[in-house]
């Protein structure tokens, strides 16, 4: 292993700082303090500081932009998918994709639930619904699927996968607030779907979740179950968690809704910027959108194929980190090669062929909404010479 780390090393082209400081991944847009504290001020006053009356703003907000019965706020989205399988009384299996961030897993884990992995698309990187169908045992009970990046599944087919065999359809939807699949935005699908509100997210809470759900029952028990699964009769019924809100987080997530649709439009300007600049390089390949879906791009990723790109994703991460440009290898590695799952010696009756080649290549560039134009071509001209620099050098 050591020599294959000094191999590649030896083929990371030198490049000059582009910038003088170092450009963060990520740098979230926040709304004016003066505004959130507007909000929040009420409930401060009144000592009502945890699950009061601005949650519920939040709450009624949410469920009237996405257009959805029911939104239950959270602490978390962990805590919320957590909460989620509690509440739907899952006690079987659940097919879950192995490319996705390790808390889509841990919540599986935490209910004491056996997660069955599934393959992802060569080309959207969601979950692929026919390895989801091959995995399907007479256990399994549920689908926890992933818009992955805020790309939103193929809601349909894995829609009629899971009423063909009576199964529970989750959506982790951390990264996708404010996608929307065939015109309807995410959030209205399957038996619930979880939201993220945390700084990397579009919509920032500081940390906090979304459960959004037409399931009027569901929704119940998830009021319960954040509330240590007690409804206020001191007598609970569910074994529930503190998952509750803060007054504050929710000010912030509520002053947030009204920057959302512009975020959405300045990370979709920036993505079509790096496609169309990144595009004539060799070996380089992007996440394929549907035509008529949003996604958010709460990250933006590419994948580097070192035979064509005469670089590989690590030496180009390296040589952009030596250019003052931060990355991420988002999600590598992927859920089924990580120690905690491996220990159990859980495999799927196929090779997740597509998901191992996807994390092995993927690279995930700073996209934010200040980012400027300048700054997006200077990224993306770095990566050009990264990969000119180690062709010379090869």
């Amino acid at each position: 292993m050591a020599s294959q780390s000094s191999a590649v090393q030896k083929h990371i082209p030198a490049l000059s700082p582009v910038f003088p400081e170092k450009l963060r991944f990520i740098k979230p847009t926040v709304p004016a303090l003066d505004d959130v504290i507007e909000r929040y001020a009420p409930s401060y006053q009144a000592g009502m500081l945890t699950n009061s009356a601005v949650v519920g703003q939040l709450e009624d907000a949410v469920a009237e932009r996405l257009q959805v019965r029911h939104c239950v706020a959270v602490s978390s989205c962990t805590t919320g998918l957590m909460l989620v399988l509690r509440a739907l009384g899952i006690r079987g299996d659940i097919a879950v994709p192995s490319f996705t961030f390790f808390a889509t897993g841990h919540a599986v884990l935490w209910n004491g639930l056996r997660p069955v992995f599934a393959d992802c698309d060569r080309h959207t990187w969601t979950v692929d619904p026919a390895d989801v169908a091959n995995e399907l045992t007479e256990k399994t009970e549920a689908i926890l699927a992933v818009h992955l990046y805020g790309n939103p599944c193929n809601v349909e087919a894995l829609e009629r996968l899971a009423t063909r065999h009576k199964l529970k359809l989750i959506f982790d939807a951390a990264h996708a607030f404010g996608s929307a699949r065939n015109g309807r935005p995410i959030g209205q699908f399957g038996d619930a779907e979880v939201f993220s509100l945390s700084p990397t997210k579009l919509l920032v809470a500081g940390e906090g979740g979304l459960v959004t759900t037409n399931d009027a029952t569901l929704a119940r028990l998830l009021r319960a179950g954040r509330n240590y699964g007690d409804l206020g009769g001191y007598d609970p019924e569910l074994i529930g968690i503190n998952a509750r809100m803060s007054e504050y987080n929710a000010a912030l997530a509520l002053s947030g809704l009204d920057l959302l649709d512009a975020k959405l439009k300045r990370r979709n300007t920036i993505a079509t910027t790096y496609t169309a600049l990144l595009s004539p390089l060799p070996g380089l390949s992007f996440q394929r959108v549907a035509k008529r879906d949003e996604h958010t791009y709460k990250d933006y990723s590419i994948l580097i194929d070192e035979q064509q790109a005469g670089i590989s994703r690590d030496a180009l991460a390296d040589c952009l980190l030596a250019a003052n440009i931060e990355t991420k290898k988002y999600f590598y590695p992927p859920l089924h090669q990580q120690k905690l799952y491996r220990q159990y010696g859980w495999k799927t009756s196929t090779r997740l062929t597509a998901t191992d080649l996807i994390a092995s290549r993927v690279l995930s560039l700073p996209i934010y909404e200040s980012l400027s134009d300048e700054t997006v071509a200077a990224v993306a001209n770095a990566i050009a010479l990264c990969c000119s620099g180690n062709q010379q050098r090869g």
